[in-house]
């Protein structure tokens, strides 16, 4: 975990040929990469990781990155995944399988710069942590949630304060 956490200066890295096949456990990857613009993770295996909480936490530059090999059937925490990535215009997270995640806390917030959202493949039915998890999004506009169970959540405090933006909002 924490593999390149602080590496404020990074601009670009190249994971074409990373194996990542035996990994458990991602948190903190890329936290605090301040200058990373554009990731490229469709190479990653992540069929054994559990844990990827701040993944991309304070990636305040990064404006897109590909997710779409992601195997996320064995991840439970995702909180602050994406936190504070100021720039990052749209996310496809359509392929993630979140049936066993506990935890999404902060996962969105202060993702300023996103205007669109689509959650509508996200199973939350074992999420207990959702509090924050889009706060201060001040850009987006649409969310859909049409598919949220919150049956087993317990905190769901602040989870859309400070979308100043928001005008449709599908649960």
């Amino acid at each position: 975990n924490e593999m390149f956490w602080g590496c404020k200066s990074l601009s670009s890295i190249n994971l074409l040929n990373f194996n990542t096949k035996n990994v458990t456990n991602i948190c903190g990857m890329f936290s605090v990469c301040h200058s990373l613009t554009n990731l490229d993770l469709s190479s990653f295996n992540t069929q054994k990781v559990k844990d990827m909480h701040s993944m991309f936490n304070e990636c305040k530059l990064l404006k897109s990155v590909n997710l779409s090999s992601f195997d996320t059937q064995n991840v439970t925490n995702m909180n602050c995944m994406f936190y504070n990535c100021n720039n990052l215009l749209s996310l496809d997270l359509s392929n993630f399988n979140t049936e066993n995640v506990t935890n999404m806390s902060f996962m969105f917030g202060a993702c300023n710069s996103l205007e669109n959202l689509n959650l509508s493949s996200f199973n939350t039915q074992n999420v207990t942590e959702i509090q924050c998890m889009f706060s201060t999004c001040k850009s987006l506009v649409n969310i859909n949630l049409s598919c949220f169970n919150t049956q087993n959540s317990t905190n769901m405090h602040q989870m859309f304060w400070g979308c100043e933006l928001l005008t449709s909002l599908d649960l």
